[in-house]
């Protein structure tokens, strides 16, 4: 099906997503080590409960077969017994079920506890590790792929810590124990039905690779499904305002198809274990039903109770033999999902803070840049050997057309990323030797597209120093001209804003923005294309807050409006990387540079207007 549409709409090739392969490779035995890890807090604490509750149910398992068949066959049946003898057998065996039924709830609670906690342990784990890596981490991926990781990836692990490691060690003792068992009763018997179990092991194994690498698509395809997802709710407002929304929808199909029939080939695969466990079972039933029979008939000393108990233990048997299959392949989802989220954990960042990192708390804002070069990737050098100083309390401009670094230069002193050769320093400090919390707590940036959180207008400009008072926020507002239109609103500073902050215009957003970068006083601020979604009445209703926001700080301005940078204490003319020119407005203007071309073609352009 994804194939037709595929072929029918060669424009939906538009996405493009992480293309992630399923790998076949061995079971990797340090990565489930590596996994069970996390299970450690809770070995002295949640686990022995829940392990002792197991051992309690799985005796009661084992002695009531015992009980019927060399008890009450032999003893009271066979033998003669009493009817007072059989009742106290039967009330013992209640008494015995009853204890199972208390060990059993007990080992539910106690490994949903720890299952519960395992998976809470790692999420979080995970997501305290994305949230410091660098922007390279977030540049080559999707939001919906690292959403998955987070969410689903590690959501298909709760099963096995739920429920998985504790049934594993259940199978493990039952199994065992019964063997053992049997071995006792009739070692003829015994090995007459357990014949098969070298058989039913070597053909499962044959099924592993093949199942595993079934659920690695699966992972794979899911991750598609929610970038995919991810992406179009972002974009629904372009989707529909070019009317694709059928051909987007067209596409999902395609997607959604593609994980359905993945999910269909795993299950179908990992189905065909249990089935073959029942034939085993059956096969076993069969033998010791022809062969016990002969026993009983000719060999006096296999007793009818015996018989009895060989057959209560023989269902016993498969059972676990039946779950432990279920429970590998329940493993092999839990390394597949596990192979992703360890990937990500393993994931350095980029900028890395060193060990002897120096505490960057109070800072005057002199920035230097000492032969920079920077490439995003090889092909593409952003920076070429650039050299500029920004005095502590200056305003500097960024200019130049789009790709001509002015961005560039903003990530390297938030340091986002490192350069690739030369250095960057604030107050004759390399950047590298900092630490990344007290340098960015000193800068704050305003950004054109500026991101409003889920929450309140207060704890929207709160963000940048959680601990302000609600009278600091106030001020804020007021200073960079947002109160007004916070007063407007119905809940005024508590009013509720959704995800992006839709409530609100681009130039109320961005009010925000400037207050919020206020509120966190920094020692340097980059307003990068900060006034670009601002009309002419209200950026010129911010000058004066602007003046004040930004006095006494360093600050960096990029902007294509050239008329927001003119009283600027110097202007850097960047092109393809390099600086072209430098000076205060009126210097460039005289030099009628490449400044002067800029300023002039964008005057006519209005006077067109």
């Amino acid at each position: 099906m994804a194939e037709t549409m595929k072929a029918k709409s060669p424009h939906l090739k538009r996405f493009r997503y992480t293309q992630d392969i399923a790998v076949d490779k061995p079971f990797n035995w340090q990565q489930l080590v590596r996994l069970l890890k996390y299970v450690k807090p809770y070995a002295k604490t949640v686990m022995p409960i829940a392990i002792i509750a197991m051992l309690v149910s799985t005796a009661v398992r084992l002695i009531v077969p015992i009980l019927i068949g060399n008890q009450i066959v032999d003893k009271v049946l066979e033998g003669g017994g009493t009817y007072q003898l059989l009742l106290s057998y039967v009330i013992g065996i209640a008494v015995l079920y009853l204890l199972s039924y208390i060990g059993n709830a007990v080992r539910i609670k106690y490994v949903n506890i720890l299952g519960q906690n395992v998976v809470y342990d790692l999420r979080h784990h995970l997501f305290s590790h994305v949230q410091r890596l660098s922007n390279r981490f977030f540049d080559n991926r999707s939001a919906g792929s690292i959403i998955v990781r987070i969410m689903n990836d590690i959501n298909s692990l709760q099963e096995l810590f739920t429920n998985g490691i504790i049934n594993l060690l259940m199978d493990i003792v039952t199994l065992v124990s019964i063997v053992i068992i049997l071995l006792v009763i009739s070692p003829k018997l015994a090995l007459a039905v357990m014949v098969i179990i070298p058989i039913m092991f070597y053909i499962s194994t044959k099924l592993r690779k093949n199942i595993r690498k079934s659920w690695q698509d699966v992972r794979i395809q899911q991750s598609r499904v929610n970038s995919h997802l991810n992406e179009s709710i972002q974009g629904v407002r372009i989707t529909q305002s070019f009317s694709q929304e059928d051909n987007n929808t067209e596409y999902f199909h395609g997607v959604n198809d593609d994980t359905f029939n993945s999910w269909k080939t795993a299950t179908r695969k990992s189905a065909m274990f249990r089935p073959f466990v029942e034939m085993s079972n059956a096969i076993g039933t069969v033998i010791l039903i022809a062969y016990g029979s002969y026993l009983i008939i000719n060999d006096p000393g296999v007793s009818v109770g015996e018989f009895v108990t060989f057959t209560f233990f023989i269902g016993m048997f498969w059972e676990p033999i039946s779950r432990l299959g279920q429970m590998y392949n329940q493993l092999l989802m839990a390394m597949s999902a596990s192979e992703r989220i360890f990937e990500f954990l393993d994931e350095k960042p980029n900028v890395e803070e060193k060990e002897d990192a120096v505490e960057m708390d109070d800072i005057q804002g002199h920035i230097e840049f000492d032969q920079v070069q920077f490439a995003y990737d090889e092909d593409r050098i952003a920076l070429h050997e650039i050299s500029l100083e920004m005095k502590a309390g200056q305003t500097v401009a960024l200019v130049g057309h789009t790709g001509s670094g002015k961005s560039t230069i903003a990530n390297l002193i938030n340091r986002f990323y490192d350069p690739t050769k030369g250095s960057v320093k604030i107050d004759g400090v390399d950047l590298r030797d900092t630490k990344l919390d007290g340098l960015r707590q000193n800068i704050s940036v305003v950004l054109q597209d500026t991101f409003i959180f889920s929450g309140t207008i207060m704890e929207n400009i709160r963000f940048g120093r959680p601990d302000a008072t609600d009278e600091e926020v106030m001020e804020s507002a007021k200073v960079v001209g947002a109160d007004d239109f916070i007063q407007r609103l119905a809940d005024g500073y508590e009013t509720e804003v959704e995800e992006r902050g839709n409530i609100l215009s681009a130039g109320e957003r961005q009010l925000l923005s400037f207050a919020r970068a206020l509120l966190a006083n920094p020692r340097i601020i980059i307003l990068d294309e900060a006034t670009a979604s601002i009309d002419t009445e209200t950026e010129l209703k911010i000058q004066n807050a602007l003046k004040k926001l930004l006095n006494g700080r360093t600050a960096i301005i990029i902007a294509h409006r050239l008329s927001t940078i003119r009283d600027s204490d110097n202007i850097i003319v960047l092109e393809n990387g390099r600086i072209l020119e430098q000076g205060n407005h009126e210097e460039l203007m005289k030099h009628q540079g490449e400044y002067y071309g800029l300023v002039k073609s964008q005057f006519q352009m209005l006077d067109q207007l």
